[in-house]
């Protein structure tokens, strides 16, 4: 099935159809804000966001989206349990240096985690790797081994097993590969994952 993009991204699309009209809403890692400014226009959700990143907060605080400038690894303590309906870490995760103790602190902040990311098991990263014999470079991993982001290289198997050692609820799966959704196969097929999570 294709999937509709939103601001240029299909992740995005399925991240707004998870979101209900009204909702308290954190992105962590938010960027320069479009998404939150985008489900503020279009869905009424209170928006609140953290960025590392100096221009890109001030880029969302431009769009008017109430964004706090922080290293989120450190900022979650400060929120209490339960402040947030979802809290979204898209395109993140893998760039942690703690990504699983932010996913608990996050289910205990937000009665609803969405977290989407990039599946390392995908097959043309299987391939790049196969055959340069090197650090895996494709149109979604364009990086080199020196100046990747990414510290975690997870799949989706990787991200399952995860879930169920924490004992984590997942409420629903969604696979892109390029913008077709629920593919099979999706730990070989799948370009990106999203997941609604709750404790």
């Amino acid at each position: 099935m294709q999937v509709r993009e939103v601001l240029g991204r299909s992740d995005y699309a399925l991240i707004s159809e998870l979101i209900p009209e009204g909702a308290r809403v954190l992105d962590l890692g938010c960027g320069d804000g479009s998404l939150l400014e985008w489900l503020k226009a279009n869905k009424k959700v209170e928006a609140r966001g953290v960025e590392l990143k100096r221009e890109l907060v001030q880029q969302a605080i431009s769009r008017g989206v109430t964004v706090y400038q922080g290293d989120l690894e450190n900022s979650l303590k400060e929120y209490p349990d339960g402040a947030f309906d979802y809290v979204i870490l898209s395109q993140t995760l893998q760039e942690l240096r703690q990504p699983l103790q932010v996913l608990q602190e996050i289910l205990r902040i937000g009665r609803y985690a969405i977290v989407a990311f990039p599946n390392f098991g995908h097959w043309r990263v299987r391939l790049s790797h196969l055959f340069s014999g090197g650090a895996p470079r494709t149109k979604l991993f364009p990086y080199g081994w020196h100046d990747s982001p990414n510290v975690h290289f997870l799949t989706i198997e990787d991200f399952e097993e995860s879930t169920r050692d924490q004992r984590w609820t997942v409420e629903k799966r969604m696979f892109l590969s390029g913008h077709t959704r629920g593919t099979a196969m999706p730990n070989l097929m799948a370009e990106v994952a999203v997941y609604l999570l709750r404790r």
